[in-house]
Parts: structure tokens; sequence; C-alpha cells
């Protein structure tokens, strides 16, 4: 039998792994689920992702790009006064945290692997890079890792609460940090 020509596998099998751990944490994360989650043969997996670091690796990355986006689409080019880049971000933050949170849980959960997980720091640290450098378009760079730190932390807290998201509150605290 000729073999079938499919270009959206290797995404296929990142977005199986994304949502293997949504459901099942890190530790339902294996080859196998995934490739019974994204309905292609076990070798597939294997042959995109030669470990689980790999996919793991392959996940944290789309998730972080998702953030960005949402980020990137909230904050325009030019510059803004505090009041309004506060806004923005607690917008973001909204727009990230509301309606399924699986993909934001997903980030952290894999975020927070690499305190175990070497292979996994240096996406880590480019996603910090990479988000620190946005906000840092509207801001200094102390102050753009500062609010960076900020929107983490509100994220945790409504995650590891299950509270809800308060918007004003976000923008209130994020605007104090914004000279």
């Amino acid at each position: 039998m000729p073999r079938r020509y499919d270009p959206d596998r290797r995404r296929r099998i990142i977005d199986a792994a994304i949502r293997v751990v949504g459901r099942d944490g890190i530790a339902g994360l294996s080859h196998r689920s995934v490739a019974a989650e994204a309905d292609v043969p076990l070798g597939s997996t294997t042959y995109h992702f030669a470990t689980l670091e790999e996919l793991m690796v392959a996940a944290l990355r789309q998730a972080n790009e998702n953030f960005a986006r949402v980020l990137a689409e909230r904050l325009p080019e030019q510059q803004q006064d505090r009041e309004e880049l506060a806004a923005d971000l607690a917008r973001a933050l909204g727009e990230w945290l509301g309606g399924d949170r699986t993909g934001v849980e997903l980030e952290y959960e894999l975020y927070l692997a690499a305190l175990r997980r070497p292979a996994l720091r240096p996406v880590a640290a480019e996603w910090t890079e990479d988000a620190a450098a946005l906000l840092a378009r509207h801001t200094d760079p102390v102050t753009s890792r500062a609010l960076l730190a900020l929107m983490d932390g509100i994220c945790l807290q409504v995650l590891l609460t299950g509270g809800s998201y308060d918007e004003k509150y976000a923008r209130a605290a994020l605007a104090r940090l914004i000279p």
C-alpha cells in the first residue's frame, strides 16, 4: 500500500498531546496515548518526536504561541499611556483565561515542568524573552518583566483557586507597575 501524504500530521500530534495533557496531566502523556488521541499509528508519534521531551517542547512552544498571539493582537504598535496599556493587558488576560482554560492550564503545567525537565527550560526562557520584548515596546525592560511576572501570578492564582478572573483588579494592579 502506498504511503499516505499527510502534511498536517505533526501538528495533529502536537494538538493531541495538548489535549492529553489538558485532560490527564503530564503523567498521562505517552506516545501511545497521543497516537490514540490523534488517531495515527504509534510509529507516527515516534517518527516526529523521538522522545516525550521533544513532544513536550513542541506542545509548550505551541501553547506559548497561542498566548503570544493574544497579547500581540491586544497591544497596538504605537506607544500607549499607562491606563491604556494596563487595560489592554487586562483584556488580554481576560481573553486568555476566558472560556475553556485547558490551554492555559496546559501551558502552566508544561512551564512548571521545566523545573524537573531541563529540555523545557529553553522554551520557557524563550517565551519570557519574547513576551518581555513585546511589552518593552510600551515600557522599559525592567517594567516589562515585572508586568509579565504579575500577569503570570494573576493567571496562576485564578487557575489554582478556581476563582473567576477580575479584569478590574488586574487592570488596577498592572497600572501600578507602569511608570
